[in-house]
């Protein structure tokens, strides 16, 4: 494992004022997306969509850093024969692959799941190392509900989180390393701050006692926030004091940064709460997006599948590319949303 090479490509994902688009959609989800803009869900149409942002020059070189690809897309050309991957590379971006398989039932833990896919990763990872991609991503799922979430659950996710990076690195990719606490509960963003205080503990833990290199890692955490169905929704402010709280006391400066996910939040709000952040003064770790449905919406619905709306698709994720890069200096405003407007 060359360290110095993995903190360089780790320092590039959270440069300031970039972020990461998060293109990883599985099949499934991608479905969800185009049913509701009227589009059947072929490989042709999933690669003329993505395509579509890979080719906006615009937002692809000025706030994005790198880009989180399928398995699918990662095989993929583009029209006229240009690998996908390579799409990204001319834009100065850096591909990345997701390389977890989903969820399935944690045994013994009612409501809660484990996330798999590290049988056979190593040989998957020089893959997709040989194809171009630099980074990875893994995703642990941790649900808040009425007796959950267990120890347990905490324990295998964050055990699996540490076993994936361990792999990243010894095959001389970067691992994002994402332990998602969901929003969709009652729960208030005091309970959100707790459970996700015992997470960040328990995956550093891990990783600590599987030698990952901290300095060549990325962590994708969720923010502080409150479920989507609790009556008190926090400020944007309190949102923002909460998150930066958490991870100043659960992240160790060693990371060189720390990439949100939007988790269901919307377009505007993940931008607001990440531009509040960077006006709480300097910070140990660079801070970003990773996005995906908060950078996609707005272009998914201005393409709708029509090749003529295609210019129309690139400028509407231009723009929110650009909102939160301006987001990850702390530099966003919301009447700059209004003018575009």
């Amino acid at each position: 494992m060359n360290l110095t090479e993995l903190n360089k490509v780790a320092t590039a994902m959270v440069a300031p004022g970039k972020g990461i688009l998060a293109a990883d959609e599985s099949s499934g989800t991608i479905k969800k997306r185009f049913d509701a803009i009227g589009v059947e869900s072929t490989e042709e149409n999933r690669r003329d969509y993505r395509e579509m942002l890979f080719r906006a020059k615009d937002a692809m070189s000025q706030y994005i850093s790198g880009v989180i690809l399928y398995d699918e897309t990662i095989w993929q050309n583009a029209k006229d024969g240009t690998p996908l991957v390579k799409l990204i590379e001319q834009s100065g971006a850096i591909p990345g692959i997701k390389v977890d398989e989903g969820t399935q039932g944690l045994p013994m833990c009612p409501g809660e799941t484990v996330t798999v896919g590290l049988d056979k990763l190593a040989e998957r990872l020089k893959k997709y190392y040989e194809r171009g991609a630099r980074f990875a991503k893994w995703r642990a799922v941790i649900d808040i509900g009425s007796g959950i979430p267990s120890m347990t659950a905490i324990s295998v996710n964050a055990h699996a989180l540490a076993r994936y990076a361990a792999l990243c690195q010894a095959a001389q990719i970067v691992p994002i390393v994402e332990p998602e606490v969901l929003m969709d509960g009652d729960h208030d963003i005091e309970r959100c701050y707790e459970v996700t205080e015992r997470v960040l503990n328990k995956t550093f833990q891990e990783l600590r006692v599987q030698r990952v290199a901290l300095e060549g890692m990325v962590l994708k955490p969720n923010m502080a926030i409150a479920g989507k169905k609790c009556a008190k929704q926090a400020s944007v402010e309190q949102v923002a004091e909460k998150t930066i709280r958490l991870l100043k006391a659960c992240v160790p400066a060693a990371v060189p940064g720390i990439a949100f996910l939007s988790g269901g939040q919307s377009d505007e709000e993940a931008t607001a709460h990440l531009n509040a952040m960077h006006k709480l003064g300097p910070l140990p770790w660079g801070l970003t997006f990773s996005y995906g449905r908060a950078l996609q919406a707005a272009p998914q619905k201005a393409w709708s599948g029509r090749p003529e709306n295609v210019a129309a698709g690139q400028r509407a994720f231009s723009h929110r590319a650009r909102m939160n890069g301006l987001a990850s200096k702390g530099e966003w405003q919301s009447s700059l949303e209004q003018k575009a407007a």
